[in-house]
């Protein structure tokens, strides 16, 4: 029986330096003078020469944090760590002394090569029972409210040379138990100390952004702009910065007055709203105040917020007309003759081609409904010399320069018996007018086929096609020069395109052949145009110095259909062309 435990003076003074050690927890600042006061009171409350406070790390190991008693132990010890299976095997060996671990010298032995930092001083056998041996070893574990482990505290020397009886362990385990909520506190308060710097970093770096953000904002030399995402208000402009200002040329008052889609031009509304809704970038063309448009480049940015999702929409705003006008000018000038500005070979092919497709069209029989009838040949309309070929309400396909036909939508063929609707014929209506389904049996869909209009007919109409050349253009060259010449070729580019429709073309091959394409004509009505077009050439043309010169001009009239291939077409307009040529005598032809 331990007699010095058990006399009241020694438990007296005992429990009041454990008192005065318990309240030195709860003074000290930070985790750090916590650890310190922990270890610090094992010595001077319950009367061990050393203690050591091992504190478990994020990653579960444990690290000497603060030694007490011994500057050598001290010096040994401090910051190394053990691991957590190593100390796991500790406390689950030895004796239990309530919450506390005691693994006497005869078992600790096996722990004396393991990880722990650990402090041992050599010393004789005990010799006594109860005596305290050097390689004893004593450990308080150190808990949270959850359980979980906090650290460990080691101790080693009693004053008394022994063991301790069971009011030792009873004070060193309620030491431990508010050590460790001392620990926990500390650590609370430090992780709140933590947390409140490191906000307080994030308010300043927020500030200083925002204060960039600002700054590059309104003085970026190109636009800028935050909008509405979202919600009824979609789209609406809720700053706008003076680059943006001056370049639509409103003031930022007036510019929250709008959205995007007020400010954008209506072709353009589409590709706005792809931008707006996946973010990117588009170029568009957006209003000024005087009614102009310019071309920009926008680039949105969604910008979003973790809890509510997207927010706005923070946009840059690019001027591009200058590269947009530069880009249309080489765009026009691949597609365009260089000297007279007309559609050049390339382009006319091209709108040529756009009309026709590969199958060539079938010819109804007699007795076929007439409406079947109707649907396989190109209509006629009004128009300034045969009409325009479209039916009132479906725009022609591939309509560039001119080049109109009719198409049809599902509603056009329902009443057809025995034809069905387009999707009984495996076809597929797009809305453009364009044959985009495979052929389908009998030749007929969706397509308004080219058709070369029959002889007799005033009504049907086709996509004609003039093969122009010069009559005594060569002689001109010769004579006067190729200045005088493409002056001369210059004016016949304007006189053939002042006689023609506004959505005819006019396209010059190369040298002195030109090309005309109208549609919606008669045969009778392209040989009318092919003599006003002759007519208009003759006039003399008054070149470079005040002389005037004359050309004549040999037409050659083909038709477009369904089946054939462009060369096919002109190279038959060409023929044509020479047969009329050589037709006419030597003294009907007008030159220089």
């Amino acid at each position: 029986m331990d007699t010095t435990d058990s006399e009241p003076a020694v438990r007296l003074t005992t429990l009041r330096r454990l008192h005065q050690s318990v309240a030195q927890l709860n003074t000290a600042r930070s985790l750090a003078d916590t650890l310190q006061t922990v270890a610090d009171g094992v010595v001077t409350g319950l009367g061990f020469e050393i203690a050591a406070v091992n504190l478990v790390r994020p990653d579960g190991d444990l690290v000497v944090a603060a030694v007490a008693g011994s500057t050598g132990a001290e010096a040994m010890m401090a910051g190394r760590v053990g691991s957590r299976a190593s100390w796991e095997r500790r406390l689950s060996m030895g004796e239990s002394w309530g919450e506390l671990r005691f693994i006497p010298y005869t078992e600790g032995w096996v722990l004396d090569d393991d990880d722990v930092p650990q402090w041992h001083t050599p010393g004789p056998a005990p010799r006594y029972a109860g005596e305290w041996h050097p390689m004893d070893r004593l450990f308080a574990p150190l808990y949270t409210s959850d359980g979980d482990l906090l650290g460990v505290i080691s101790v080693d020397k009693p004053r008394t040379g022994r063991r301790p009886g069971a009011w030792g362990r009873e004070a060193l385990q309620m030491y431990a138990f508010q050590a460790a909520i001392a620990i926990a506190n500390a650590r609370l308060r430090a992780n709140m100390q933590r947390a409140l710097v490191r906000l307080e970093r994030e308010q300043q770096a927020l500030r200083a952004s925002e204060e960039s953000f600002r700054a590059a904002f309104e003085y970026a030399p190109s636009g800028m702009a935050i909008a509405e995402m979202g919600g009824d208000q979609h789209g609406r402009l809720i700053k706008a910065n003076d680059a943006l200002c001056r370049l639509l040329g409103r003031t930022a008052s007036m510019m929250r007055r709008y959205s995007f889609s007020d400010l954008v031009h209506p072709e353009d509304i589409g590709t706005l709203l792809r931008t707006a809704a996946e973010g990117g970038r588009a170029e568009l063309r957006m209003s000024r105040r005087d009614g102009s448009y310019v071309w920009v480049s926008l680039r949105n940015s969604v910008v979003a917020d973790v809890a509510d999702g997207p927010r706005f929409l923070l946009t840059h705003v690019e001027d591009i007309e200058e590269r947009k006008r530069h880009e249309l000018q080489l765009a026009h000038r691949a597609s365009h003759d260089s000297l007279t500005g007309l559609p050049n070979s390339a382009e006319l092919r091209a709108r040529l081609s756009a009309r026709l497709c590969e199958r060539p069209v079938a010819v109804p029989e007699p007795d076929a409904h007439p409406a079947a009838a109707h649907a396989f040949a190109t209509p006629g309309g009004p128009g300034g010399y045969g009409g325009s070929g479209v039916r009132p309400g479906h725009p022609g396909p591939g309509s560039t320069g001119g080049l109109a036909g009719a198409a049809y939508g599902p509603d056009d063929f329902a009443d057809l018996p025995g034809l069905g609707t387009p999707a009984d014929l495996g076809t597929s209506l797009d809305g453009t007018g364009f044959d985009t389904a495979p052929p389908v049996a009998g030749g007929f869909d969706h397509h308004a086929h080219v058709t070369h209009p029959q002889d007799g007919t005033p009504s049907d109409k086709g996509l004609a096609v003039l093969f122009c050349d010069l009559d005594g253009f060569k002689s001109i060259n010769d004579r006067h020069g190729h200045h005088c010449g493409d002056a001369v070729l210059i004016e016949v580019a304007r006189r053939l395109t002042a006689g023609v429709r506004d959505n005819d073309t006019v396209a010059r091959l190369g040298g002195d052949e030109f090309v005309v394409l109208a549609d919606g004509l008669g045969q009778a009505d392209a040989s009318d145009l092919a003599v006003r077009l002759r007519n208009a050439i003759i006039p003399p043309i008054r070149v470079e110095g005040g002389r005037t010169v004359r050309v004549g001009a040999s037409f050659g009239i083909s038709w477009a259909s369904c089946g054939q291939s462009v060369d096919e077409i002109l190279q038959s307009a060409d023929q044509r062309m020479y047969v009329e040529k050589r037709a006419r005598s030597k003294g009907h032809r007008r030159a220089g």
